[in-house]
């Protein structure tokens, strides 16, 4: 097992190497035993809690306004949580270096979606064109680099500054723009991207003890036995925080665009 966060690996488990996806060829290994619930699904709680992403993509391609299962609603933010859902399955149910490569970019174009969404507010047409070129041209430019240079830290570094300029685009949004949006609405909509932002936090915290202290909770796990032993499975727990998170971030951004719509068809 590896120090440091990046390369930490858990391999050698009993059924590693007789499972459906045998052997795995990631360069991730997460803590959750491999294959030890069934020979079909190499991380078993890793991969169902994706399930999160996707019900909540799903909650509002058939919330209110949609026209029926084939005319969904759909919108960049929803269609990137629906993928980043299945990707990040498919990459925990099989361990293979391909849909870890899915996983990861997945995570970069769920980004891209809500720094779009929230880069364009109050932009003329031209320059919200212009912007979204831009974001899909970083993102072409950075997925033809990792994949010739997969280092994970590239990604770590992109998709936490992604993130560090989604917060400082809020943060503008919410205390500089002007005109401002009403006082009410920036309030709510500040305390609910803190709140989005502090679940996303407590995840990433709870991945990290994940690593770290990866033979305790196989230790706790062993102790308590199924079905609760599924509750130390933290990276597990990392997949339904940021859904979480991430779900009311994108409800922020789709209000806040609707709001300046509302404000465009008054002028």
């Amino acid at each position: 097992m590896g120090h440091g966060h990046h390369n930490i690996r858990f391999d050698g488990d009993p059924h590693a190497l007789s499972g459906a996806w045998s052997p795995p060829t990631s360069r991730a290994n997460f803590c959750e035993e491999d294959y030890g619930l069934t020979f079909y699904v190499a991380e078993f709680i890793n991969s169902v809690t994706n399930i999160a992403y996707v019900y909540y993509a799903l909650k509002y391609m058939y919330g209110p306004g949609s026209r029926g299962l084939w005319r969904p609603n759909l919108d960049f933010m929803s269609v990137t949580l629906f993928i980043l859902g299945i990707g990040s399955f498919l990459f925990h149910a099989s361990l293979r270096q391909t849909l870890e490569f899915v996983d990861e970019l997945s995570m970069m174009g769920l980004i891209w979606s809500m720094l779009q969404a929230t880069l364009t507010v109050r932009q003329t047409p031209a320059a919200a064109r212009l912007i979204s070129a831009g974001l899909a041209v970083f993102f072409v430019s950075f997925t033809v680099f990792y994949l010739r240079s997969p280092l994970i830290i590239y990604q770590v570094v992109a998709f936490l500054s992604g993130v560090g300029v989604l917060i400082l685009r809020v943060l503008y949004l919410f205390h500089w723009m002007q005109p401002a949006f009403p006082e009410a609405k920036r309030r709510a909509w500040r305390n609910t991207s803190i709140v989005s932002l502090l679940i996303c936090v407590a995840g990433y915290a709870i991945w990290n003890v994940d690593l770290e202290y990866c033979q305790m909770l196989r230790d706790i796990r062993q102790q308590v036995g199924l079905p609760w032993a599924w509750l130390f499975e933290f990276h597990g727990w990392w997949h339904v925080l940021t859904a979480i998170g991430a779900a009311k971030f994108i409800t922020v951004a789709r209000e806040v665009r609707e709001e300046v719509r509302r404000e465009q068809k008054k002028e």
